[in-house]
């Protein structure tokens, strides 16, 4: 039963990354609606107008509280009295858009608002788009189609932003569970409900933790806690000083494993060194963590990872010699990390690192980079090549490499 849920939600996700539509229904003892539900970044004018068209209800845009806070998404009424307490923003559109009512138009400004980089002055209001700010725990917190709709959008690893409609009846009337069941078979589009998306995050979002011990270095006295998703995997490490919870952001560094350097030495990279200078500054601030993520190889693994080294002293960089194994440049994921930082109570860190991508994939799983303290280690004859590969292919905030 258990296989079976997590194929099922797993299979929508797969539909909604490939731009397709699918159905939400809630339960019946809410508002017994079902929503028809995409993702922000694969909108377009034609999934636009079959929302309009065949679901007939009210275009909305659930987000990330961190998104309409970045936006500028106030609540619409500072006295909300909606019975479900349905998070309503002031209305938008892009000021890319003319009308802002045509398909065309509600896409663009839907696309704009999921962009990490869009800022509050490209929109209008009001306008003809109704933003929706879920609740950050999601449908653990609130069972709305709004918090389904994030929650979807963070599982699929895309920006947290998604775009709904109720659907109703050909009759104006709300359709009901058997007439959703119906509608989605003649729809061809897959539906779930917002029970499964609560019983697949209460599964994934299982961890287990054990019990902290002392961990004494030559850098200071740690605490160290492992969490663990599968007792056939390695465990997740965090190690930590101080009270990890509190007003003040939390000091932090998001560690990819790496055997190579963090315990040979190795100076092919500069992830060891990275390591001890984290350790170092956590000790000297009194308060802070590691976590220490088992992604060796940018995920890849330790096999090959030696593979790539391989290719590497034949000329390639390392994201030619991932890419020409059959691997992405970079398979890491930040998601148990988010989730960890959650099962702790952290949700605002200030960030050692040099990566953009990580501070993106943390702030659109939920956690707020209050700020990027970098990380950058001086190059080594060795490394200096690696590091240019950082810095030019995946952008890394480096200084000193050419």
């Amino acid at each position: 039963m258990k296989k079976e849920l997590i194929n099922k939600i797993e299979a929508a996700i797969t539909e909604l990354k490939q731009g397709h539509l699918i159905i939400i229904a809630d339960s019946t003892d809410r508002e017994a609606e079902g929503d028809m539900m995409g993702l922000a970044e694969y909108v377009t004018p034609a999934t636009v107008n079959q929302m309009v068209n065949k679901a007939r209800g009210l275009l909305c845009v659930p987000m990330d509280r961190a998104f309409a806070t970045r936006l500028g998404l106030h609540k619409m009424v500072t006295d909300d009295t909606d019975a479900f307490g349905t998070a309503f923003t002031i209305s938008t559109d892009a000021k890319t858009t003319t009308t802002g009512i045509s398909a065309f138009d509600r896409a663009d400004t839907i696309k704009q608002l999921a962009k990490s980089d869009s800022h509050a002055d490209q929109f209008y209001h009001p306008g003809h788009i109704f933003p929706l700010v879920a609740r950050d725990n999601g449908v653990l917190e609130r069972t709305g189609h709004t918090e389904a709709a994030v929650d979807l959008a963070k599982i699929a690893h895309t920006t947290p932003v998604a775009y709904i409609c109720e659907i109703l009846k050909k009759d104006g009337t709300m359709a009901r569970r058997k007439d959703l069941k119906a509608f989605a078979e003649g729809s061809q589009m897959m539906m779930i409900t917002v029970d499964e998306i609560i019983a697949y995050r209460q599964i994934k979002d299982e961890l287990t933790v054990l019990p902290a011990v002392k961990l004494p270095t030559k850098y200071g006295d740690f605490r160290l806690e492992a969490f663990t998703e599968d007792e056939n995997q390695e465990p997740t490490l965090l190690i930590s000083k101080g009270e990890l919870t509190g007003t003040e952001p939390l000091l932090l560094r998001v560690h990819s494993e790496c055997l190579t350097g963090d315990v040979f030495k190795s100076q092919r990279c500069d992830c060891g060194a990275q390591l001890e200078q984290s350790l170092q500054k956590v000790a000297q601030a009194g308060r802070g963590a590691v976590l220490y993520l088992r992604q060796e190889g940018r995920g890849i693994g330790l096999l090959n990872k030696l593979k790539a080294y391989q290719l590497q002293e034949h000329g390639y960089d390392t994201v030619e010699a991932n890419t020409k194994l059959g691997f992405a440049a970079d398979q890491r994921d930040y998601a148990l990390a988010a989730r960890i930082l959650r099962k702790k109570g952290i949700a605002q860190v200030r960030l050692l690192t040099n990566n953009p991508d990580k501070i993106k994939q943390l702030t659109a799983l939920g956690i707020t980079v209050t700020e990027r303290i970098p990380l950058e280690i001086p190059a080594t004859i060795y490394d200096r090549k690696y590091l240019a590969t950082k810095k030019n292919k995946f952008h890394h905030l480096l200084q000193e490499v050419n």
